[in-house]
């Protein structure tokens, strides 16, 4: 596997075996019936060692030397599938192996990996770490590729605007592009009128950083068509519907559909899946200036349809509706948009449950069985048609931003549809890309949601 490079710089692995010291993963009854090491066993119960749910409690040797440690699983592990990842953060530096676990390799070392990243780019001290010897039973290169995707998610979302903005966005596109030999074509600024991509001008045209349009070709024609669209305002101010100062504190992540995206389509290139790929991104950022778009603006859309501007914040709808229609154009076989769309799906369904809406009712069943596989929750939203009429203005055909305040995340949704006609296999994603508290696999900040899912599903495609 030709690894990229934000999982080559911070691999939490070695792959052969050597001195590393052994790790005991255990619950409460491992230590009430004496099966485990006897050594590990006498320490454990000197010390009142519960093996409660991610304590660690290391073992000495009779000279006084670090000479392992215990892991405690409590009493129900299958509930806590990623739990080895605080290993990644709580285990001193140096080389260790699970000598014991009830545990799956893949799920054991996948937890790891995804404990062990850390955002030290702005960190004038970098920390050592462990790392964890892969067993032989472990899918190592398709962990490995996973990890590259989610830790370049992670990485995207965490770097702030200042040097994530669309410039540097499109330079992530392209080195991720060149890497695996992808064709890239870019439509910038004014271009994106002459290219009919005028919503995607319209949002991005008050900022110093020009708007534009990234578009990945990758794979071979005559396989099944996959095409990905992720939302990339790399700074979301609001617009002239300025957003209070406490609602612009985490912006630099509304470019997270994209940065998903990205690490989606990295995990598909590495395993060299028999998929025709087709990756856009619209780029911009939405900042305030004296051309910035107002509310009350009316503007046609690549496919036709007017839209009344009642938000300026509601501008990432703005973008994927022309990303879209584009995407829609080339019938593809399936297309997934992932978007930091709204708070109203964060109101309905928390940060760590994505939504999702599609009418494809085969591939909601398939989506969320490879969520069940994966352990990678999603949750189906419906695309109520009832809603609809929100949508109606009395001089365009849309508005952007519907009154009342209700049903956002379903408005938004059936908003989208309006510019995927061709496409009968299509679902949108509206994540939170954040993990708001620490958890055994996801430090605080950026977050991949729901791409381990969907690579498991296009991978079945394939």
């Amino acid at each position: 596997m030709a690894q990229y490079e934000y999982i080559e710089r911070t691999s939490p692995f070695i792959t052969k075996g050597g001195k590393s010291l052994p790790i005991f993963a255990v619950t409460p009854a491992h230590i009430e019936t004496g099966t485990i090491d006897p050594v590990a066993l006498d320490w454990a119960r000197k010390s009142g060692y519960k093996a409660e749910t991610g304590s660690v409690l290391l073992i000495p040797t009779s000279d006084g030397h670090l000479g392992g440690a215990l892991f405690g699983l409590g009493s129900h592990p299958a509930e806590s599938p990623f739990l080895t990842g605080k290993l990644a953060r709580t285990l001193p530096a140096g080389d260790w192996h699970i000598e014991t676990a009830p545990l799956t390799a893949n799920r054991l070392i996948l937890g790891f990996g995804l404990g062990s990243y850390r955002f030290e780019r702005y960190k004038s001290e970098k920390s050592d770490a462990p790392k964890l010897l892969i067993p032989q039973d472990a899918d190592s290169n398709d962990i490995k590729r996973q990890l590259a995707g989610i830790f370049l998610a992670r990485d995207l979302i965490n770097t702030p605007t200042n040097d994530m903005g669309p410039e540097e966005l499109e330079k992530a596109f392209r080195a991720l592009a060149d890497h695996y030999k992808a064709e890239v074509t870019v439509i910038t600024g004014e271009n994106l009128l002459t290219h009919n991509f005028p919503l995607v001008h319209t949002v991005g045209r008050a900022s110093t950083e020009a708007p534009r349009l990234l578009e990945m070709r990758w794979g071979k024609k005559g396989h099944k068509k996959v095409t990905l669209v992720g939302k990339g305002v790399c700074f979301d101010t609001g617009g002239l519907d300025i957003k209070p100062s406490s609602s612009m504190a985490l912006m630099k992540k509304d470019m997270g559909g994209a940065a998903n995206v990205l690490g989606l389509a990295l995990m598909i290139m590495d395993a060299k899946l028999k998929i025709d790929l087709r990756v856009i991104v619209p780029v911009v950022e939405n900042a305030i200036a004296g051309n910035a778009f107002r509310p009350g603006d009316v503007y046609k859309s690549r496919k036709g349809l007017t839209v009344q501007i009642d938000n300026t914040d509601a501008e990432g709808r703005l973008i994927l509706a022309d990303a879209l229609s584009y995407a829609d154009e080339d019938h593809p076989d399936l297309m997934i948009d992932m978007a930091t769309l709204t708070g109203a799906a964060r109101v309905a369904l928390g940060p760590d449950l994505p939504a999702f809406f599609t009418n494809d009712d085969d591939l909601a069943y398939e989506l969320s069985e490879a969520s069940l596989e994966t352990d990678d929750p999603i949750w189906r939203l419906p695309l109520f048609p009832g809603y609809e009429k929100l949508l109606r203005t009395q001089i365009a055909d849309l508005t952007n931003a519907p009154s009342g305040g209700m049903a956002g995340a379903i408005t938004a949704a059936l908003f989208l549809k309006r510019f995927v006609t061709n496409t009968t296999s299509w679902a949108h994603f509206d994540i939170f890309a954040w993990s708001s508290q620490e958890r055994p696999h996801s430090p605080v900040g950026g977050e991949a949601q729901a791409i381990r899912a969907l690579y498991r599903h296009i991978a079945s495609l394939a």
